[in-house]
């Protein structure tokens, strides 16, 4: 199944130009940039506060930004309909929102709007690819489960299906794994991994070190709303970059199963300084 329309142009696909963000005296974005070619796997990583979601939710056309500019293909995001916008960009966010009523299938059938006519309903192919997608998002159990009954984790995997059944082009996730047991983590991450393989982009803010350097083909570090390191996953995620961004002594090395490169983390920086100091 293609969970995306086809590609649009040989431009980058989505790309941040000088972005400046503020939210009464908070600067929250301070001249960022950050481009995703098309069939890339791009990580967000940096402590609580840097500006990671924000930055998402700006290049969604979710929160206004005042300085610089997003664009989609080159275009620029604020030329684009909302409509247009939506079969481009699918935007996951960290909370996905209370949704009494509904049950599963119905809101990720809610992903087709952006692909129907005004007065259109569903038709058979758009049921054919929500149920598609909650198969892939093993959703498709409780596909006629009431939302609120749904845990955490399996209420933000019906939203991660509704992302993929608008078939975008370029999909934004915000802490996807952030409710997921670890079985769940492997089995949404590697999903994600072979839709960028085919050629979906995706740019995704993650804690988890560990698994921002096994999957993703590049990292940004964020710290107090401006990019102070972006590149692959051995360029940005050494103990230098880790104990300066996160304040903690690392170990970094390749995990000897898997290949990629791995974080161990060891103390918070000046423990051993307070430990000495009591002895």
């Amino acid at each position: 199944m293609t969970l995306r329309n086809g590609a649009t142009n040989g431009a980058a696909a989505i790309s941040a130009r000088n972005v400046g963000v503020s939210i009464d005296a908070a600067r929250l974005l301070d001249g960022v940039d950050l481009s995703a070619e098309r069939g890339r796997f791009v990580g967000l990583i940096g402590p609580n506060g840097a500006g990671k979601s924000t930055l998402l939710r700006a290049m969604a056309s979710v929160l206004r930004y005042q300085d610089g500019a997003v664009s989609l293909f080159g275009r620029d995001l604020e030329a684009l309909s909302s409509r247009r916008i939506a079969e481009l960009l699918a935007l996951l966010p960290q909370s996905p929102p209370y949704s009494p009523g509904f049950t599963a299938v119905e809101l990720v059938l809610m992903g087709r709007y952006p692909h129907l006519g005004r007065f259109q309903v569903e038709g058979r192919d758009d049921e054919r690819i929500a149920h598609e997608s909650m198969r892939l998002t093993e959703t498709d159990a409780f596909h006629e489960r009431s939302v609120d009954t749904l845990s955490g984790g399996e209420r933000q995997r019906v939203f991660l299906a509704r992302a993929l059944a608008q078939q975008p082009q370029i999909l934004l996730l915000d802490e996807p794994t952030s409710n997921l047991d670890i079985l769940h983590q492997l089995k949404i991450l590697s999903l994600v991994r072979r839709l960028v393989d085919d050629g979906l982009t995706v740019v995704t803010a993650i804690h988890d070190l560990n698994l921002a350097a096994r999957f993703c083909d590049r990292l940004v570090l964020l710290e107090g709303g401006r990019v102070v390191a972006d590149g692959a996953p051995e360029a940005v995620i050494r103990p230098d970059v880790v104990e300066r961004a996160f304040g903690v002594r690392s170990a970094v090395y390749r995990d000897p199963a898997t290949g990629a490169l791995a974080v161990s983390l060891i103390e918070p920086v000046g423990t051993e300084a307070a430990d000495a100091a009591r002895v």
